[in-house]
């Protein structure tokens, strides 16, 4: 694509794409644990970059790259690029949610069966020598609700592994143009969702109108106890408010990879003294945004954008 030089590869791939890219006569600057200050050196001569989450792809990057033509992101989440000033620049952008779709579809399924089944707390506890069983009671998905808020790669593959449990599946997304599986009800509003779901999952890429999209407003408008998944990302999600649905009793439980800052190092007190609260309910599961981090989504992801850039 576009003229051959230099590739800054700014995040982990798998070396299909790495081969894919020599084949095709770039030549590739590795720099996986580069840091903002680093890229700004890295990219000035690079036709291309393939990022992942490391590096923001704002403005001032942008305006650094002068010979930039492309963006490869690994995965979903394009918040990570400045998308209408790389438009401006004539700078095309790909990405691969094709890629770890599954992988993240399997996560969601793994944590929701560990908080209703209270394998992660009773596991713990035995660790200790603690024999509960009475008091590890768990809840089957069975008959229950489920309501997918984004029906996009990673939501229709949650709502995939979902089917074999024999649950009933509510998908809503505002932008879904293309047809659903007859055995999933679509929504045309939230308000079947709010009004049914016994199980609540996000499943949305991170834009102005999704923002802290679950609030104080979602939490009350939902009519029944739920538990609540979050595996899209962390500022779609009001931490503060998850904590008061906790406490109150109105949020049965939670399944969270992902959080309004990250890692751990990086949240300000206030969100860090909330997170260290949840972390350590016993109806909580919380994982380090790793949903979509497996061995065969980064050689898919790779795969996926070495087809879309045109590399053989």
């Amino acid at each position: 694509m576009g003229n051959i030089g230099k590739v800054l590869i700014a995040a982990p791939v798998h070396h299909v794409l790495m081969d894919a890219l020599v084949t095709k006569g770039f030549e590739c600057i590795v720099a996986e644990q580069i840091t903002q200050a680093r890229a700004f050196e890295l990219i000035k001569d690079c036709v291309g970059v393939i990022t992942s989450t490391r590096i923001q792809l704002d403005k001032d990057l942008l305006d650094a790259a002068p010979k930039l033509q492309w963006i490869g992101r690994m995965g979903s989440g394009m918040e990570v690029i400045d998308m209408d000033y790389a438009r401006k620049k004539g700078i095309i952008c790909f990405f691969s949610p094709e890629g770890n779709c599954n992988a993240v579809g399997e996560h969601a399924m793994g944590m929701l069966l560990s908080v209703i089944r209270r394998i992660s707390w009773s596991h713990n506890e035995l660790k200790e020598n603690i024999w509960k069983r009475e008091e590890n009671r768990g809840t089957e998905l069975e008959g229950k609700t489920v309501g997918i808020i984004g029906y996009g790669h990673t939501g229709a593959a949650f709502a995939k592994k979902l089917i074999g449990f024999d649950v009933r599946v509510i998908a809503y997304d505002k932008y879904l143009t293309n047809a659903i599986p007859r055995h999933i009800m679509r929504a045309n509003s939230l308000d079947i969702l709010m009004r049914e779901a016994d199980i609540l999952s996000f499943h949305v890429p991170l834009q102005a109108d999704t923002i802290h999209y679950f609030n104080n407003e979602f939490l009350d408008g939902m009519q029944k106890q739920f538990l609540l998944i979050n595996t899209s990302r962390g500022q779609v999600v009001d931490m503060q408010v998850v904590y008061n649905g906790l406490i109150s009793g109105k949020i049965v439980g939670a399944c969270l990879d992902v959080f309004e800052q990250e890692p751990i190092t990086g949240m300000i007190p206030n969100i860090l003294n909330i997170f260290n609260e949840i972390k350590m309910m016993e109806n909580v599961v919380v994982t380090p945004h790793i949903a979509g981090y497996t061995f065969e989504a980064l050689y898919k992801m790779s795969k996926v954008l070495a087809e879309k850039l045109g590399a053989p």
